[in-house]
């Protein structure tokens, strides 16, 4: 399969489900975001989350530079995929694995780093609140990295959807900025390439801040 085809399924888990089966099944190339890897490739290792991992490229960017990584989605088959390339890259021991339906349960713990890359769904979906309790678990010096989809690309399913600015969605997250440093809250322009290949100028909204208190 060269093109991701929207699943037809009823629920949340079922649709993520089966479109990381397609994946999986896919020649499509995984790597890092590239706005992951400027924005902590300087951060000495710690703990990090990695909010809708999907098939791991970014939690095993992080564990291959020390990083501590617990990676979460909502989709088993793509936390399997992780757990294979982490076992093929020796890694294991750097990754856990989490299934979370994050609209009814979160991950614990205290992290360095909380990273949520397009963590964006085509379902009712309390992601303010997500990010802003997350954010709670953020050490103090620790990063909340937050990337979105900022247009919509020529292969995507969401034509015509509205898409917040980068500092609506700062607002929105009702977050105390007294206990937060805004590292940057920008768009920020890509060529980005499709499933099947093809490419096209987008934009990311990206959201940086670092907890001080």
């Amino acid at each position: 399969m060269t093109y991701m085809e929207p699943p037809d399924a009823a629920t949340p888990a079922e649709f993520w489900e089966s479109l990381h089966q397609q994946i999986a099944a896919s020649p499509w190339e995984l790597s890092v975001n590239a706005v992951l890897a400027a924005a902590v490739g300087d951060l000495p290792p710690g703990a990090a989350l990695d909010l809708g991992c999907g098939q791991g490229a970014d939690s095993l960017w992080l564990a291959q530079r020390g990083w501590q990584v617990t990676a979460v989605d909502i989709a088993e088959a793509a936390l399997q995929r992780l757990r294979e390339r982490a076992a093929d890259e020796r890694l294991s021991d750097r990754i856990r694995t989490e299934r979370h339906d994050l609209a009814d349960s979160l991950p614990s713990g205290s992290w360095d780093l909380v990273s949520a890359h397009y963590l964006q769904s085509l379902f009712e979906f309390p992601r303010a609140r997500i990010l802003r309790d997350l954010g709670g678990q953020v050490n103090p010096g620790g990063m909340l990295l937050i990337v979105d989809h900022g247009s919509v690309a020529p292969w995507s399913w969401n034509k015509g959807a509205t898409i917040p600015t980068p500092d609506e969605t700062l607002a929105g997250l009702d977050l105390d900025l007294a206990s937060w440093q805004v590292l940057y809250c920008e768009a920020r322009d890509r060529t980005a390439t499709g499933p099947g290949g093809q490419t096209a100028e987008v934009t990311d909204n990206v959201i940086a801040l670092r907890r001080t208190a």
